[in-house]
């Protein structure tokens, strides 16, 4: 008999490692099975799934997976974070934004989020927000020595920076305990408004909040624009590195050295729901950032301060409670990423202004991940992982090559006015676009099961955001338009447009494509009739014409049914008015009895607008 070691570990001590080539052969046998021929490599690639940036997550990764050393947590490349303790002592930081214009109801706000989990806020000021000598009544009670304020000031950040500053001056808040982002992004501005500003304003505040306020960092570089515009995931970075970079100029030719400049720059980028994507990212971008400031010699200054955000282009506007799962796993991955600060935002964000519910789940949203989870409990919890860290590096070179197109082109300021910038990002939407239209990447709730009778959530208007520049891009906004014509004609008729299911045989034969296509066009606004359960060529015309359907009808069946039986039921549904037969499945199937087919990738967005403009409904 065998003894195994006493190690707790050797359960299966005696059984060879199995190779990579083995695992090729068994991918093989079930692609045989599936009807596709591929071996070795190519059998791998057929399971691969690719990303944007030319990016490809593969089915297996394993310890040969070659990546450089990412160090240690809070050393230089600062992939495992930017502090050695990472967020394990307190926590990330849970910062609440708050929009609105009310001074008094803003502090409401604010007292009620620090009173309930939050630990720092985050202002909206100046054109779309509050006005800069607001602030003192809107942070009346706040103690600004517990609670660090970031502002989101626009062009008036000046102002809103000095009111602050004066704020805590007035309130005997010391400047070793005064934390805060001024919020300063002139560049960011530019790509949200298409205003230019001169970046000198913000180096000589810069300047003089370093000298006095050594907590305090005077600019914000927010890669947000660049994401709402449309833009990848390394087009992001590669737009935030090069924003970092024209600051660094402009503050070290206002007097700053390097060190001093690296620590007034605070970085915002997106939390999504891919969160593998953005555990990526945030480490991705603080090894870029560490090795800028390896490059312009203050190594020890690259720890960059990262504020996560989760994303605006995820939200939706109908059924917008799922925003609550895509919200939680983007804070999720934020928090693990690495991200010093986390902004949870309200489910009902794009809506109008959020109400006291909304703010209450985002701000839990990090208290349960904290608190009940544990999830800080862990410095670098995907370190380690073949994934994550193969994954981090692709992404980190891909950016790089984005950032020194950039520099190439003279820099942030000229790519925007350039229109290289805007140009590179709508090259980027249009292709998510076509696997939004096509359902390729589905958004619950909006193109995949959606809900027609749901209650529309209203909410009072917000501030109308800052525009001019780059445009604000939703993933929703096609199937949102498709529904708000569905809307506008159900107000104008007491009924949504209406479309016949004509269910062939038993339920076995057309439950799948019957739902397929009662999915499909509903996700249009466009009410799928089911009744009876099935028709038979025979039944179809009462059926149609009982049906209230407005000249369209869906064959849903198998194929060999559809073979029997389509080409009498398809002109049963025409002698009753039924203008267009669709058939749900692979186009080619019973071509002479239908006019059109929907199958699964088949562009959702041109057939339902098409639809609706067959029905008559206005666009």
């Amino acid at each position: 008999m065998t003894v195994l070691p006493d190690d707790g570990l050797s359960l299966a001590a005696e059984f060879p490692d199995a190779t990579h080539e083995q695992w090729q052969r068994l991918v093989e046998g079930v692609l045989r099975k599936s009807g596709k021929e591929a071996s070795g490599e190519a059998a791998e690639d057929a399971l691969s799934t690719k990303l944007e940036d030319g990016l490809t997550t593969r089915p297996l990764y394993t310890a040969p997976e070659t990546v450089p050393d990412t160090g240690f947590p809070g050393f230089a490349p600062f992939v495992r974070g930017g502090r050695a303790e990472g967020n394990a002592a307190s926590g990330w930081d849970v910062r609440q934004r708050i929009a609105g214009t009310d001074p008094v109801r803003v502090n409401e706000a604010a007292l009620a989020d620090l009173e309930n989990g939050t630990t720092s806020l985050w202002l909206a000021v100046g054109d779309a927000g509050l006005p800069a000598d607001a602030l003192a009544r809107a942070l009346d009670g706040v103690y600004l020595d517990l609670a660090p304020v970031s502002l989101d000031p626009g062009a008036q950040y000046a102002e809103a920076a000095r009111a602050l500053l004066a704020l805590y001056t007035e309130r005997g808040v010391s400047s070793e305990a005064a934390r805060a982002s001024l919020g300063a992004d002139p560049l960011g501005h530019e790509a949200r408004t298409g205003e230019a500003l001169d970046l000198a304003g913000a180096a000589a505040l810069a300047r003089e909040t370093a000298a006095a306020w050594p907590h305090v960092r005077a600019l914000t570089v927010d890669a947000l624009p660049y994401h709402e515009a449309g833009g990848s995931a390394a087009e992001e970075l590669g737009l935030s590195l090069a924003t970092g970079v024209a600051y660094l100029r402009a503050l070290t030719g206002a007097g700053l050295d390097a060190e001093a400049a690296f620590g007034q720059l605070e970085f915002r980028y997106s939390a999504t729901a891919d969160q593998f994507l953005t555990i990526a990212k945030l480490r991705a971008a603080r090894r870029l950032w560490a090795r800028i400031a390896e490059v312009c010699g203050a190594p020890r200054a690259g720890a960059q301060r990262q504020h996560a955000v989760t994303s605006p282009v995820m939200m939706t506007r109908r059924d917008p409670w799922v925003n609550m799962l895509r919200t939680t796993v983007a804070c999720m991955a934020a928090g693990v990423g690495g991200a010093d600060s986390v902004t949870v935002l309200p489910f009902d964000q794009e809506l109008g202004l959020p109400d006291a519910f909304a703010r209450r789940v985002s701000r839990n949203t990090s208290t349960i991940l904290l608190e009940e989870s544990h999830l800080a409990r862990v410095i670098d919890p995907a370190g380690g992982s073949y994934y994550v860290e193969r994954l981090t590096d692709e992404l980190a070179h891909a950016a790089w090559e984005f950032f020194q197109t950039v520099e190439k082109a003279g820099g942030q300021a000229a790519a925007l006015r350039s229109g290289l910038v805007a140009e590179r990002l709508a090259a980027t939407w249009a292709e998510r676009s076509k696997k939004l239209a096509t359902r390729r990447e589905p958004i619950t709730g909006v193109s995949e099961f959606p809900l027609l009778s749901e209650k529309p959530v209203v909410r009072e208007p917000a501030p109308a955001p800052l525009t001019g520049g780059l445009p604000r891009v939703r993933r929703d906004e096609a199937y949102e338009a498709l529904r708000a014509r569905s809307d506008a004609h159900l107000a104008a008729t007491g009924a949504r447009p209406t479309v016949f299911l004509a269910a062939l045989g038993p339920a076995a034969a057309h439950t799948g494509r019957a739902t397929f296509a009662s999915n499909l066009f509903q996700a249009g606004g466009v009410t799928p009739v089911h009744d009876p359960v099935s028709v038979t060529p025979q039944t179809a015309a009462a059926a149609y014409a009982a049906s209230g359907a407005d000249g369209m009808a869906v064959l849903c069946s198998s194929d060999a049914l559809y073979e029997e039986q389509a080409e009498a039921v398809a002109a049963a549904l025409r002698s009753a008015g039924a203008t267009t037969v669709f058939l749900a499945g692979k186009p080619g199937t019973a071509a002479a009895a239908v006019d059109e087919y929907v199958f699964a990738g088949c562009d959702a967005v041109a057939v339902l607008s098409s639809v609706l403009d067959r029905m008559g409904v206005p666009s």
